[in-house]
């Protein structure tokens, strides 16, 4: 089960023209705000930069699906034919990601936040 598509993540090349960008298309300044990773909140949406992102394997943004169990899903994505890209990892707080690439080559996230979050 999911919570829906809650997060958006855009791979950069330079993240403070990218921050500035989206600053301006957003009219808010960012609630994380890191050399790993710059963070927006607009309208439920959550909107990051990653500048590490293209070394991971994004080729574009990647839509991050809010999910109870990280590691299961995960599982039954590789077993439906999805290929890891990043295996599930802690960013911080408890919040777990992992991202694939799916058959056709559409990359999909998961995203599961620290119980209580």
């Amino acid at each position: 089960m999911t919570a829906g598509l809650k997060t958006i993540v855009y791979p950069v090349k330079d993240l403070a023209r990218a921050k500035a960008l989206f600053s301006g298309l957003l009219g808010v300044e960012p609630y994380a705000d890191t050399a790993y990773y710059v963070g927006f909140k607009d309208a439920g949406q959550d909107v990051g930069l990653d500048p590490n992102g293209h070394a991971k394997g994004m080729t574009g943004p990647v839509p991050f699906w809010h999910v109870d169990d990280i590691r299961a899903t995960l599982a039954g994505l590789l077993e439906a034919g999805a290929e890891t890209l990043q295996d599930v990892q802690d960013v911080g707080g408890g919040r777990l990601i992992a991202s694939v690439k799916d058959p056709d080559g559409n990359l999909v996230g998961l995203l599961q936040d620290a119980p209580g979050a």
